[in-house]
């Protein structure tokens, strides 16, 4: 994304709360400027239109999930640490990731209806399949067990299982230790190794 003002800042953080809580449709101009404490004006002006300030607002999602799920992982780290720590940080009791990870679904189900979202979260979704499908291929590079599958399928899966297993521990249909010990087994199932706890 590209570099943004304060004020574009402010006004992105306020988009992701208010579609956190109301949903892309229930996303109104006029509750987005109250909420960042601007004029509806200021929003066209920085954002064009709706579509372009979701699109942007999916962006900033993004940007900030990569920053909180790099955070202590090393290119030198150990791989299969560093794989098992990158999935479990989406997977934590932090207001801006259960925030984060709230309007990543909410954006998801409406992709379904506004096809103009569609190319963006696919976008985002097979950057971060890479990413996973990368710390998969170094994580296997040093294991003596066999790959049972490619790289990328595993990480489609790996993601995929975070993005529903957030869902239910978001929803209370989980608890968040539920969730991590499923995805802690699936990833320990998926590349064949002992993980380390944490």
């Amino acid at each position: 994304m590209s570099e943004l003002s304060h004020r574009q800042k402010s006004i992105l953080e306020a988009a992701t709360r208010v579609i956190a809580r109301r949903g892309v449709r229930g996303l109104r101009v006029e509750e987005l400027s109250a909420e960042a404490g601007v004029s509806t004006a200021l929003l066209y002006y920085h954002f064009g239109d709706r579509a372009n300030l979701l699109r942007r607002t999916l962006e900033f999602i993004s940007d900030r999930a990569d920053r909180y799920t790099g955070e202590g992982v090393s290119a030198d780290a150990d791989p299969c640490a560093a794989l098992e720590r990158t999935l479990l940080l989406e997977l934590q009791d932090d207001p801006d990731v259960r925030e984060n990870s709230t309007a990543w679904g909410e954006l998801r189900a409406s992709a379904v209806f506004e096809p103009e979202l569609q190319d963006q979260l696919r976008t985002s979704t097979e950057q971060w399949v890479r990413d996973i499908a990368e710390l998969v291929e170094r994580t296997r590079a040093c294991s003596a067990t066999p790959a049972a599958s490619h790289p990328a399928d595993t990480a489609e899966r790996l993601t995929a299982l975070v993005e529903g297993l957030s869902e239910r521990w978001l929803s209370g249909s989980i608890t968040l230790e539920r969730a991590r010990h499923l995805l802690r087994d699936a990833i320990a199932a998926e590349v064949g190794e002992t993980l380390h706890t944490g």
